[in-house]
């Protein structure tokens, strides 16, 4: 059995097993299962359509269940913070029902969020990684994860759990939607099904790449900005929260198109960028922004400034424009988040070893861990 010196690091690996678990509790043979889409009947969507609410990770993980419930779906969807929800004004918000993302299910801002959408009539649905949670009582349905007891406070495999549910809550919404029939389903699970074997296949490269990395010339950066089009910028902001928490090296996620809006007069020696510039060939929207990112990329070369990228393997292009290039095997659009965060989340593991911290239980941050519920 392999031996990890810290639980973040075991967790990151872990993150194939975790998936198989939770994509077990969902689907099977292709299929959703009944006792998913019996649940789903009592979660319905309005005209107004959705709003997802959650924090830090879960928020990320919010922002890609946009893109993918917009593109896949066309439904209305809003994403808004925990802490932030039960603030706002209710009578002039449109009807929408209300998704509350959360690791635990016990933290204080998601219960108030869950709780004021019940106050204001909505119906909810709560996606956590405990199904003993308050949350997940108090919610109308509750999607619980099968990621395991998760250790490190940084997280890893709920976020991608979180990932992979959101995924097959989206595949069911288009059928219901009658935008995909049954064999159209079964590709996207099958798909879906193979991104745990992707990562065992991969991440050990992944490992030692991004701590070779770390260790190397990022070690000293001063800050990280982190790029991605699409839902390549949730990972953007997920990539960035992974190395302010690990290695307490600031770092900001920003859409690619908006670096020279502001944020590129930060970039130099001491302000690396990492890029997200992976691609599905076959969808046109991916390939534009594909496109645009060469684009950018360019631009960087000739400013002189420090990129690491994340592309498709085999990617020359990208790798002759950037000074370091970490190859993901490609991968449809929208699942190309469950894999091509977890280089980012190794390199923010080994940054945070660099700096001489305990990645495990980092200054000033605390995290509910319900280690009766969840199994490893």
């Amino acid at each position: 059995m392999q031996s990890f010196p810290y639980e973040m690091l075991r967790e990151i690996y872990e993150q194939p097993v975790a998936l198989r678990r939770t994509l077990e509790l969902y689907s099977d043979g292709g299929k959703l299962k009944p006792e998913l889409i019996k649940l789903l009947e009592k979660w319905t969507i309005p005209e107004g359509g959705v709003l997802i609410a959650g924090s830090g990770s879960s928020l990320h993980s919010g922002l890609a269940a946009k893109v993918i419930l917009e593109d896949l779906c066309g439904l209305d969807v809003a994403v808004e913070y925990s802490c932030e929800y039960s603030f706002r004004g209710g009578p002039n918000l449109r009807e929408r029902s209300v998704m509350v993302v959360s690791q635990s299910g016990e933290t204080s801002d998601a219960l108030s969020a869950l709780r004021e959408a019940r106050r204001r009539g909505f119906k909810t649905l709560a996606i956590t990684n405990s199904a003993t949670s308050a949350m997940a009582h108090e919610a109308d349905v509750s999607l619980p994860l099968a990621a395991g007891v998760e250790k490190a406070i940084p997280a890893t495999k709920s976020f991608t759990c979180q990932l992979a549910v959101l995924y097959l809550l989206a595949l069911y919404e288009s059928k219901r939607l009658g935008r995909i029939d049954d064999a159209m389903v079964a590709k996207h699970i099958a798909a879906l099904w193979n991104t745990p074997g992707e990562i065992e296949a991969q991440i050990d490269n992944w490992q030692v790449q991004a701590a070779g990395l770390a260790h190397g010339k990022y070690k000293a950066a001063a800050s990280f900005l982190f790029l991605g089009r699409g839902i390549h910028y949730a990972i953007a902001r997920e990539g960035a929260l992974k190395v302010k928490e690990s290695s307490y090296v600031h770092a900001e996620g920003y859409p690619t198109g908006e670096l020279k809006h502001g944020p590129n007069a930060m970039v130099d020696d001491t302000v690396p960028l990492v890029v997200l510039a992976t691609v599905d060939p076959g969808l046109e929207g991916s390939v534009l922004r594909y496109k645009k990112t060469l684009q950018l990329l360019r631009d960087m070369k000739a400013q002189g400034a420090k990129v690491i990228a994340v592309a498709n393997a085999g990617d020359q292009e990208v790798a002759g424009l950037v000074a370091d290039c970490i190859y993901v095997r490609p991968v449809s659009e929208y699942l190309f988040p469950i894999t091509e965060v977890v280089p980012l989340q190794l390199f923010a593991y080994f940054m945070g070893l660099e700096h001489g911290i305990n990645v495990d239980r980092l200054r000033n941050i605390s995290k509910i861990v319900l280690e009766r519920e969840l199994v490893r």
